[in-house]
């Protein structure tokens, strides 16, 4: 028995390379990542905090880690990919007003990005009643990417970030129908934000800087700088869990992850073009990307990922039909503002999100064929929490979401089997509509269509000793 469980535990620790070397990106409404299970994937998680059928219920459910016998370890790989365009619709700019010119360049191209996001979970029976397990996971990650000269480039360029959090959690049967399970959250979060900058128009907008505009040749939207901010940070939170397993074959789970609130720090490289970069006189020999603070420094920002509350339900027919639903809350309202402090001096660089909270509801069904075949398929509904076209940005352009899932699984033999999993991720259209003031007045204000869809592709392995 050692031996077996050492040998599981080094395939479990290999894995974890593949896991904190990789990125995520949002598959679910605002910049949620679901795919932690491909077992679940084909049933469009239908069913989360109540299957509890590999070990991936460390995460749904830790609850459910006690019907689990002797050591579980399950390893899985879902590809991601994100494609969405935007269609200006004639975006202006603080200057329109007085120059008839809006914000120039094309759409971007096709913004979104293909990433691979792993899952890998293990469990080990203590005895009859105590279960103990960890998850490796991507719980939240954004990846969106446009071209460089595109019209919405003062807002943002490229979007990276990413979330992998180490879930050890316990289980305890309390009897034959209710177990309870709870686990510790560390959070690392690693961010990359990059955007362009309208020097034209801030400095020909400035009522002291204006003068030396023309004779630098500074001219609106043909001036522009860059800045690209990295940060990272770890957090901490817990998940809790129930299950009641009514009969043989139907079971009801309710679950709770707490939210992460992150402090990252890091740093912003500013690129300027020449004529920013001359010294005046009349300034004290400072240049004016001196004097508007876009000099390599030192940024902070607080951030809060959000807590998710979901209550599942499983049933098994007599046919083999097993009916499974799911529903879960998610506390998008935690994330008012990003608001990134810079260390010399410059003002605050602040995006408003205002999201407001969701509702997630998915219905599957798995269908066991014979002893080694199960296929299922899943529907889910996933609205966006972003509640106005004008909070909207591209850096997250979300919008409403339908799943519509299909997937399987296949014994190999007692101890080992594959499953495999595809979504197609439907997504509604929607509309980007900021103007040029406040936080915006020198980002522009963008109008804009969004048109977007998903593909998930996913495949694990799992292993019993």
């Amino acid at each position: 028995m050692k031996k077996q469980y050492w040998r599981s535990f080094g395939v479990f620790l290999l894995a974890v390379f593949v896991v904190v070397s990789s990125a995520g990106i949002a598959s679910a409404a605002g910049f949620a990542v679901s795919e932690k299970s491909v077992k679940g994937l084909g049933s469009a998680f239908a069913g989360g905090a109540a299957s509890a059928e590999d070990a991936s219920t460390v995460y749904y459910n830790p609850a459910g880690m006690t019907r689990l016998s002797g050591i579980q370890v399950d390893a899985g790989l879902s590809a991601i990919a994100y494609s969405f365009e935007a269609t200006d619709k004639g975006s202006p700019t603080v200057l329109t007003p007085l120059l008839s010119v809006n914000l120039s360049g094309g759409n971007g191209g096709d913004g979104g990005m293909t990433k691979a996001i792993p899952g890998l979970f293990y469990t080990q029976s203590i005895n009859d009643n105590l279960t103990a397990g960890i998850g490796i996971t991507a719980p939240f990650g954004l990846g969106t990417e446009y071209e460089a000269g595109w019209v919405g480039r003062y807002h943002t360029i490229k979007s990276d970030v990413m979330t992998i959090d180490i879930n050890p959690s316990i289980a305890y049967r309390i009897n034959d129908q209710v177990s309870i399970g709870l686990g510790i959250s560390a959070q690392y979060l690693d961010a990359e934000l990059g955007n362009a900058i309208d020097i034209g128009t801030i400095v020909n907008a400035h009522p002291q800087l204006n003068a030396f505009a023309a004779p630098l040749g500074i001219l609106p939207q043909n001036a522009d700088g860059n800045v690209v901010l990295t940060a990272d940070d770890w957090s901490y939170g817990f998940n809790v869990g129930i299950l009641f397993e009514l009969s043989d074959k139907s079971r009801l789970g309710f679950s709770y992850r707490s939210k992460t609130a992150f402090e990252v720090a890091g740093d912003a490289v500013f690129e300027t073009p020449a004529s920013a970069n001359v010294p005046l006189a009349a300034l004290g020999n400072a240049t004016l990307a001196q004097t508007l603070g876009m000099t390599n420094t030192t940024g902070t920002a607080k951030i809060d990922m959000p807590g998710a509350l979901s209550a599942s339900v499983y049933h098994e027919l007599d046919n083999g039909l097993a009916l499974m639903a799911d529903l879960t809350w998610m506390n998008w309202s935690v994330l008012e503002e990003l608001r990134v402090k810079f260390g010399n001096g410059a003002d605050d660089n602040v995006t408003t999100f205002s999201w407001d909270d969701t509702w997630r509801m998915a219905v599957g069904a798995a269908k066991a064929i014979n002893d080694q075949l199960t296929i299922r398929c899943g529907l889910a509904y996933d609205p966006t929490p972003i509640p106005n076209p004008n909070v909207r940005t591209p850096r997250v352009p979300d919008a409403d979401r339908t799943w519509f899932s299909l997937g399987g699984s296949y014994k190999m033999s007692e101890k080992m089997g594959l499953d495999f999993g595809y979504t197609y991720i439907m997504s509604s259209s929607t509309t980007i509509e900021k103007t040029p003031t406040g936080e915006d007045m020198f980002r522009g204000g963008l109008q804009m269509d969004i048109e977007g869809s998903s593909h998930i592709f996913g495949a694990a392995l799992s292993m019993a000793f």
